[in-house]
């Protein structure tokens, strides 16, 4: 018996070693592998598997660029019922890599989203007065019903067989309409709030473009300054440059110590680092223009315009009293409080009726010509009349009232702030600049009688280093100064929502 089973173990053995790796593979595999390989890849949004229409997708971008012309002409038109008319002609498809401020201004007024965004967002409340005013156009209705009706029968039945017809058949098409006639003005101030509404947010539109165009104005004096700041290090690494060509000369002559070759050595290297980093701040800025103008390939442009270095004639009372009359932030919290008073006269005057007309025409029965009927009329009726609800209203629409009074309120506290705050540092800034020409002046001339003396010998490398950098960092402080200046002044004209005057003086 043993020798049996021992044989059918060896047989059993030789088997299995013949079976090939795939099948035991095969065979190995359990359950839960094999839903795993069945899983689907885990994707967050699956792919959009439909073809695009292309018809479709030219007839959008149409109707997106006859939108986005409208809009930028409607833009122009706010901009310039108070600013300068645009002088700029440029279209960005014709540009040749020069720009004005000008120029940037107008590509940013027909292209930048926010623009676009908010003339859009004024249209949409101009849709709303008309909704309002739509409660006196007619409504009508039409339809058609067909209805088979079996009729309950509960006479005997020798007399229901006799009905030839247990049930009847209807055709009946259906036309009516209805007219509000009177709502005692509850109509009229809905529609008053709604062009309210709508103003402020012509407003709004005008503080996103004044926005906008402040933006444009900072980056396009960044990237001047930019430019500057590069030429400045530009300069600096050619006078560190030249210093050390003549520190490694006077040491070939025996002039010099070592110490003065390592000395200029290490100066030009921190001065190519610094240009370096300006040359950085250049393309940064550049790209920041880009972005302020709406035009993300924008980039690599010639600026025409330089910082402006006349002096603005202000006065902080006019500047107060122009901001009071032309602060589109503050005109449109002025409307928002107009809208919210009256939207307490239309709360109250939910609590009169409304004076209608009605009128229908029926026709129909067995058949659809078999007859007709016509009904019209007047009613004078409440609708869903609950008088704590409109009670409630009422008081609700006097809060925001108060609410819309303070909000305005605030708005006229943030003017006087922000015009002071624009006023003093465009002062300061204007100060400034008188301080840090003279220190440039004086700067320029230390440098250059450092420059003289190590030239012939007295000097050393720590006092032609010392005046070097003197030099630089007044450049910059002149140039800086010049900068917020120009800032201020474009601040200014934000917060007041006009332009400022320019006079004759130069800075």
């Amino acid at each position: 018996m043993k020798k049996i089973i021992n044989l059918v173990l060896i047989c059993s053995i030789l088997t299995l070693n013949t079976i090939p790796a795939s099948a035991i593979s095969w065979f190995g595999k359990n359950k839960s592998q094999d839903k795993t390989e069945k899983k689907e890849k885990v994707e967050i949004v699956k792919p959009d598997k439909k073809k695009t229409n292309i018809k479709r997708e030219i007839k959008k971008d149409t109707e997106n660029a006859k939108h986005k012309w409208e809009s930028s002409k409607e833009a122009e038109g706010m901009y310039e019922t108070k600013f300068p008319v645009i002088n700029s002609q440029i279209e960005y498809s014709d540009m040749n890599g020069e720009v004005t401020l000008s120029d940037c201004i107008k590509l940013a007024i027909t292209h930048h989203p926010t623009i676009m965004s908010a003339i859009s967002n004024a249209e949409i409340y101009k849709t709303m007065i008309g909704q309002a005013w739509s409660n006196y156009f007619p409504t009508l209705s039409a339809g058609v019903s067909y209805s088979r009706n079996d009729t309950l029968m509960t006479m005997n039945s020798s007399y229901a067989r006799m009905m030839s017809q247990k049930y009847n058949m209807y055709y009946m098409p259906t036309i009516s309409a209805n007219l509000l006639l009177f709502d005692f003005g509850k109509t009229k101030s809905i529609a008053d709030t709604a062009s309210r509404t709508y103003e402020s947010s012509r407003y709004d539109a005008e503080t996103s473009i004044e926005l906008v165009i402040y933006n444009v104005k900072v980056a396009y004096y960044n990237l001047v300054f930019a430019e500057i700041q590069k030429k400045v290090y530009e300069d600096t690494v050619k006078d560190f440059e030249l210093q050390y060509k003549q520190a490694k000369a006077q040491y070939d002559i025996g002039r010099k110590a070592k110490i003065d070759v390592t000395t200029a050595e290490y100066n030009l290297g921190n001065a190519k680092v610094n240009l370096i980093k300006a040359k950085n701040t250049l393309e940064l800025a550049a790209a920041e223009l880009a972005n302020a103008v709406g035009i993300p390939e924008l980039e690599n442009v010639i600026l025409k315009d330089k910082l402006n270095s006349k002096a603005y004639d202000v006065n902080f009372q006019d500047l107060l009293k122009t901001a009071q009359a032309s602060r589109p932030a503050l005109l449109s919290a002025k409307k928002l409080m107009d809208a919210a008073e009256l939207n307490i006269r239309s709360a109250k005057r939910a609590f009169t009726p409304d004076v209608s007309a009605f009128g229908s025409y029926n026709q129909g029965g067995r058949q659809i010509d078999s007859d007709y009927g016509y009904q019209f009329g007047v009613q004078l009726n409440y609708n869903a009349l609950n008088l704590m609800l409109l009670k409630k209203q009422v008081d609700q629409a006097k809060a925001e009232y108060k609410k819309a009074v303070a909000d305005y309120e605030q708005q006229k506290q943030n003017v006087y702030l922000e015009v002071k705050s624009a006023y003093i540092s465009l002062l300061n800034s204007h100060d400034s600049i008188e301080v840090s020409k003279l220190a440039l002046q004086q700067a320029k001339e230390r440098q250059y009688q450092a420059f003289r003396r190590y030239q012939v010998g007295l000097g050393d490398a720590i006092e032609f280093k010392d005046a070097e950098n003197s030099y630089l960092n007044a450049q910059l402080d002149y140039y800086s100064n010049l900068l917020n200046y120009n800032i201020n002044a474009a601040e200014l004209e934000r917060v007041i929502g006009a332009p400022i005057k320019e006079s004759e003086q130069d800075l």
